[in-house]
């Protein structure tokens, strides 16, 4: 113990982590090595050991939330932190809260909501956590002991487990189920509506499908509906699709505008889906709605930092400017499927000139982040041998590179990889190839 305590490669080591975190480290790198020679595994040499110690440290103490290469296929990926953001990382200090004309207090969502009312053409618009939020915040604001109208085939779960039913309930709202799960009729809600009806909610389906035997009324009938009773309409939309997906190679989906245009009093959506925003819960709509919401007690619990919200405000300036392509994740899908074939034979053939066997393949990516589920956008890959194991390797690479396991194959899509991460994934894969073996 004291000659790996006292091996060149770990001073710094001490000096960084201090000598009591390296010490501990260095007697369970020990008693590991230990417990493999006792059944049967060769002595490991000083050096080998010091660098065992050494590769624990930065295990350790490297970044809480280290950034990847997201080789998986799936822009929009929950454990990766959903979308890719715009850089507009604040100072030590902004005008968060601060009217620089008159000097005084200033109020923090002005900027955004400026930005949110002109991009969608609402009247007013506010910012909270997460979607989850906004609902509980509009229910606890608009419906609390009241009676909510919703279609039973979107009744739906979304990440974590939370349902619903019980995000209503937590809110105070009475849920009321109408119609069946594949077919919901505008006669449905008409005869569920009583003088304890606060709201018809329509659960727009951005994460799931329904075929078949299927009806929906549109929005604009249910609209008309609550209109003859005095009762307004809620769009959960969800996605926070905002742009016309066609251009992307993938179907339509009804976006903000679109939905706010049917006259419903408030829509709803998220901000780090289809937005390419931070992860926010963001309400679009009536004037007096939104008001209403700003006044409430739980809205300062809820409310985004300062990063949310200059990362929010810088996205929707590039769509303001029509350049959605100054958006990561817009950049990611725009790229053609002949350059993603010309990157990946071209990583591919770098590597097996540093003697690692890879291939490319066609292959499909998603959206993910529960978006247009069942759609795919075509791209390209690089595949590697090792399955699982090279997985591993790749995973423990600095950056460390996240991919897929296929049949013992790991593919390495490269349609949310940016290009100049290209060398980065060239670099790891030639070390873990050399850990591995080959």
């Amino acid at each position: 113990m004291h000659r790996i305590l006292a091996h060149p490669a770990l001073a710094t080591a001490r000096s960084v982590h201090g000598p009591r975190l390296v010490r501990d480290i260095a007697r369970a790198v020990v008693a590991a090595a230990r417990a493999r020679t006792a059944a049967g595994a060769p002595v490991p040499s000083l050096e080998a050991l010091a660098g065992e110690v050494v590769l624990a440290l930065e295990r350790r103490t490297g970044p809480a939330y280290p950034p990847v290469v997201n080789a998986t296929g799936v822009l929009i990926h929950t454990n990766l932190g959903r979308a890719p953001l715009v850089e507009a990382t604040p100072p030590a200090y902004l005008a968060l809260e601060y009217d620089l004309e008159a000097g005084e207090r200033g109020e923090r969502l002005r900027p955004v909501a400026e930005r949110l009312t002109r991009y969608f053409g609402a009247e007013a618009a506010m910012v909270v956590t997460n979607t989850a939020a906004a609902l509980v915040l509009l229910l606890a604001a608009r419906a609390t002991g009241r009676q909510v109208v919703v279609s039973r085939g979107e009744l739906v779960e979304i990440g974590g487990s939370f349902r619903l039913p019980e995000i209503m309930a937590v809110a105070g709202a009475r849920l009321v189920e109408v119609g069946c799960t594949n077919r919901t009729r505008t006669a449905d809600y008409a005869a569920a509506i009583g003088p304890d009806t606060a709201a018809l909610l329509v659960v727009h389906r951005s994460n799931f499908m329904l075929s078949g035997f299927v009806s929906t009324p549109p929005i604009e009938e249910l609209v008309a509906l609550g209109r003859r009773h005095g009762i307004p309409v809620w769009v959960d939309q969800g996605s926070g699709c905002h742009l016309h997906l066609e251009a992307y190679g993938l179907r339509h989906e009804p976006t903000v505008g679109e939905l706010l245009a049917a006259g419903p009093e408030v829509v709803l959506f998220s901000g780090d889906k289809l937005l390419g925003g931070p992860q926010a819960g963001i309400l679009v709509g009536r004037g007096e709605v939104i008001g209403a919401l700003r006044r409430h007690p739980l809205r300062r619990a809820l409310r985004p930092d300062k990063r949310v919200l200059a990362t929010l405000a810088a996205t929707l300036d590039a769509y303001l400017a029509e350049r959605p392509g100054d958006v990561p994740l817009y950049h990611l899908l725009g790229v053609g499927e002949h350059e993603l074939g010309r990157r990946a034979r071209r990583l591919a053939a770098r590597l097996r000139r540093c003697g690692v066997p890879a291939g490319v393949t066609r292959t499909a990516a998603v959206l993910g982040g529960g978006t247009t589920p069942d759609q795919t956008v075509p791209s390209w890959a690089v595949c590697l041998p090792g399955g699982g194991g090279m997985a591993v390797r790749l995973r423990r690479g600095r950056p460390p590179v996240i991919g897929r396991v296929e049949r013992d194959t790991v593919v390495l899509d490269l349609r949310a990889v940016f290009q100049d991460q290209d060398r980065e994934i060239e670099r790891v894969v030639e070390a873990a190839a050399l850990r591995g073996g080959g």
